[in-house]
């Protein structure tokens, strides 16, 4: 559980994407946090504090003069053991009191009082969200610390689309499980690799492999999480771009290699995750090769991909490369031996059999100092402990 141990005061304003709020309290609640709700009075026409409470399992505040709170003071006391402030959806008009430090109820007065972090999901029409004096409040939100989630673009509910809409539940909570990451890496560019590639043999067939890309957009979002600026090169994966993170699209391997070859000046790191294809078709038939065709089974002649990690590596300047073994037996021998044969800092080893296509995973790094272990997790959890080891490296250069 991503949140456990964490207290979260959620704020909820008036507008339509208060439903979407008692989703968010579901997930933070499965993340393992303390989840206390406060609710503007607009909010409460839209979806009522019962709702809240039954979910939450806590009272409801939402009156500045609540008889509930012994000292009368709720504004003051619900902030102090709260690690973080949400306020999600933050309406047009609660933003703009926020930026204008006004406190006329119980939420913006909590705003004012708090002594942790406040992030705030905007929800409004599009011209609303579009309107100069609302451009500057969130100027001023920013400018001030608070951060900013979305919003995002789509249909909204008053027939119209464009942007203004909420992030969706998980997307907010990931954004503020970001918020509890170390930012070791920040201001660092990570140009990262993921995913398989596909080598085509004819117009429908191809030589590809089992790589699902989970573990290189895991490494992507904890990157991204401790602060770093990430480039993602990503081969065919069925997974969404992680949040904040610019992705660009490849099939194969020499679109792969083009794409990290263009791109890698500039970038502090490297990170190759993607299980790229050794070798590719020498020909490529435009056309399916039909079987009635041929008398016998075609030779497929294979000719041998660029190593796109061996080439970042020996350039003149090289960012810190970090590289993959994944293998099916003896990984400390074939790991090493990649690591020093490509000339690079870090290789991260894991067996086939641990790993591949799944959620969870077991990882051993290897540097000048030896050998690291890391106990079998979640995939974002591994991905976190890698990031972290490879922040302590840059801080060696």
């Amino acid at each position: 559980m991503e949140l456990a141990g964490k207290s979260i005061l959620l704020g909820i304003t008036g507008g339509i994407a208060a439903y979407k709020a008692a989703e968010l309290l579901r997930l933070l609640i499965r993340e393992g946090a303390a989840v206390q709700v406060v609710m503007s009075e607009a909010a409460t026409r839209f979806v009522t504090p019962v709702t809240f409470q039954a979910l939450s399992g806590q009272l409801v505040f939402s009156d500045q003069w609540d008889p509930r709170v012994a000292n009368n003071m709720a504004h003051i006391d619900l902030s102090r053991t709260a690690d973080a402030l949400l306020v999600a959806p933050a309406s047009a008009d609660f933003i703009a009191k926020v930026a204008n430090g006004l406190a006329d109820d119980l939420l913006t007065t909590l705003v004012l009082a708090r002594d942790c972090r406040l992030l705030v999901a905007p929800a409004m029409n599009r011209q609303m969200w579009e309107n100069p004096a609302t451009a500057r409040n969130v100027a001023t939100l920013r400018a001030d610390g608070i951060a900013v989630l979305g919003p995002a673009s789509g249909d909204q509910a008053c027939g119209e689309s464009g942007l203004g809409r909420m992030l969706e539940a998980e997307e907010i909570l990931g954004e503020l499980v970001a918020h509890f990451q170390p930012r070791r890496l920040a201001d660092i560019n990570v140009l990262l690799t993921a995913g398989p590639t596909f080598e085509a043999i004819d117009a429908v067939r191809g030589i590809t492999n089992l790589s699902s890309g989970r573990m290189g957009y895991a490494i992507a979002r904890a990157a991204r999480e401790a602060g770093a600026r990430v480039t993602l090169i990503s081969g065919p994966v069925s997974l969404p771009c992680p949040a904040g993170v610019s992705r660009i699209e490849v099939s194969s391997a020499l679109d792969m290699h083009a794409e990290v070859m263009a791109r890698v000046a500039g970038h502090e790191v490297f990170i190759a995750v993607a299980a790229v294809a050794d070798y590719r078709p020498a020909r490529v038939s435009a056309q399916k090769i039909k079987k009635a065709e041929q008398t016998t089974p075609p030779a497929i002649e294979l000719v041998l991909n660029p190593d796109i990690l061996a080439e970042v590596a020996a350039l003149p300047t090289p960012p810190l490369c970090v590289g993959f073994a994944a293998e099916s037996e003896n990984l400390a021998a074939y790991a090493e031996h990649k690591r020093r044969s490509k000339n690079i800092p870090l290789i991260v080893g894991n067996l086939i059999q641990d790993g591949f296509g799944g959620d969870d995973n077991r990882l051993i790094l290897f540097d000048d100092a030896g050998q690291h272990p890391l106990p079998p997790a979640a995939k974002i959890v591994l991905a976190r402990q890698l990031v972290a080891h490879i922040a302590g490296l840059l801080e060696q250069r």
